[in-house]
């Protein structure tokens, strides 16, 4: 299938004619792209450069998911979302940054963990990948170890409930929604075996 959706691209590509950075900060970079297409001509797009970023879904042995409750400084209040954040320049993977994530944010561990799989968190202007992950078995193996800039809340949700807190819009996060959805095609695979 996605074999035959590529071989039915019929928009031209666009070619890059200079990159220049703009902006530095700790979290994304900021460049102006000019760009040249064969029937549209040249202009410039704005591209945010961030690291690639993670999310993991902790799954304790009782069916709980392990959520974290924390102010988010872009919307002015608080999000319900499961643990996640960006990949580190001295995490050795993403699945690492995950662990750690799981384990700075929420206090839980779990000896398995599993590729879900990844998303571009907005292909318009972000050219980086949010790689998710579930956690088998989590455990608390002790408190929040939060960064100097954040502060997290436990909240325990059953699994069952998961979906009835999106469709009712108490989880917003675009990226804990779509590492659900990721969730659910493992689910559905693993039931099928």
């Amino acid at each position: 299938m996605a074999d035959e959706v590529e071989a039915d691209v019929k928009v031209g590509k666009w070619e890059t004619v200079t990159d220049d950075q703009l902006v530095t900060t700790p979290i994304f970079d900021l460049s102006r792209r000019r760009s040249r297409h064969t029937a549209r001509g040249t202009k410039d797009f704005y591209i945010l450069e961030a690291p690639a970023w993670v999310n993991i879904i902790p799954l304790t042995a009782g069916h709980q998911i392990v959520f974290v409750r924390q102010w988010r400084h872009g919307i002015s209040g608080f999000t319900l979302e499961i643990p996640g954040g960006m990949v580190d320049p001295e995490d050795r993977s993403p699945k690492s940054a995950a662990r750690r994530e799981m384990r700075e944010e929420s206090g839980y561990d779990a000896k398995r963990i599993v590729a879900l799989g990844r998303v571009h968190p907005n292909p318009a202007f972000q050219p980086n990948w949010c790689y998710t992950y579930l956690a088998l078995d989590a455990h608390q193996v002790g408190e929040p170890i939060p960064n100097a800039d954040e502060e997290t809340e436990v909240v325990m949700v059953p699994a069952a409930q998961v979906s009835g807190l999106i469709a009712s819009g108490k989880i917003t996060h675009a990226l804990v929604i779509a590492g659900f959805a990721l969730f659910d095609l493992y689910r559905r695979k693993n039931r099928a075996r």
